[in-house]
């Protein structure tokens, strides 16, 4: 099991944002290795703006591996561990697929003017049965201190129970939270938030807090296409464990499909769903 977490120092941390875009939002999930190029640079260009008008905000980029990671993931069961010669092989071919694409993030980022640095949790982070268990999260602390914007995504991981496995983004920021302490997690895809009525998305829950989730329930389900890490309920039930472990932490799950709909949330505007203690 991981250690208690021990936060690193604050300084010039406070504000601090954790922004996830969606495999959803930046690649076609239907289609194998398909970006949407056109929306990465927008929304690198969103990012770009708010950097500078708030240039003392930092901000945590993740994305997800849509369309690249997921697919090999799904055929490799990777998730749920790697054992064999066959699952090994899958374990890299996953991992080539994840590098792919945030490539295509870097070089979105890069064109828009962002001082970008990538740190990919396959070369840093140990996991124990699917949770991160250990990571060195100063190197990322550095960065943000002095301005940068680091990156992560999902990743294979090597795993002390059962050999290898993905963590998602939200993995990630699940470990990452308990040490940077945002102020903030956006998590921005190509629903408009959480939905009463999926798939028929018509009710637009605009608040859940710990004490209303278990009456939204039966409308949460997965995800429309092959998403190995857990859909639609996956990502609420970590937001509410983030914001129950952080009270003043604010979670908002959102539609960036739109322009300008990024930069709306990185300002602090209500664009979708938000998610808090409800103290």
């Amino acid at each position: 099991m991981s250690a208690p977490a021990e936060p690193l120092p604050r300084s010039g941390l406070e504000g601090l944002i954790f922004l996830k875009l969606g495999g959803s939002l930046i690649t076609v999930k239907e289609q194998p290795h398909t970006a949407r190029l056109d929306a990465l640079q927008r929304l690198a260009r969103e990012i770009a703006g708010f950097v500078s008008e708030r240039p003392q905000t930092p901000l945590l980029l993740g994305h997800g591996s849509g369309s690249f990671g997921h697919v090999p993931a799904s055929r490799y069961a990777t998730r749920q561990g790697v054992r064999s010669a066959a699952e090994w092989s899958g374990f890299v071919e996953v991992w080539r697929e994840a590098w792919a694409l945030n490539r295509l993030v870097m070089d979105a980022l890069q064109e828009a003017g962002l001082p970008a640095l990538a740190f990919p949790a396959s070369a840093g982070a140990t996991a124990d049965d699917r949770t991160v268990e250990r990571w060195d999260a100063s190197p990322i602390q550095a960065a943000l201190r002095v301005g940068l914007l680091p990156v992560v995504y999902g990743d294979v991981v090597f795993d002390l129970a059962i050999g290898g496995t993905i963590c998602s983004t939200e993995d990630l920021f699940d470990y990452l939270a308990l040490r940077l302490r945002p102020a903030r997690i956006l998590i921005a895809g190509i629903e408009a938030g959480v939905w009463r009525d999926f798939p028929q998305s018509t009710d637009l829950v605009e608040e859940i807090t710990p004490a209303g989730f278990p009456a939204l329930l039966p409308a949460l389900g997965g995800s429309a296409a092959t998403d190995v890490t857990g859909g639609m309920l996956s990502k609420v039930r970590q937001s509410l464990g983030w914001v129950q472990r952080a009270p003043e932490l604010e979670v908002m799950i959102f539609s960036a499909a739109a322009e300008g709909s990024l930069g709306k949330a990185l300002r602090g505007e209500g664009v979708g769903t938000l998610i808090h203690s409800g103290g």
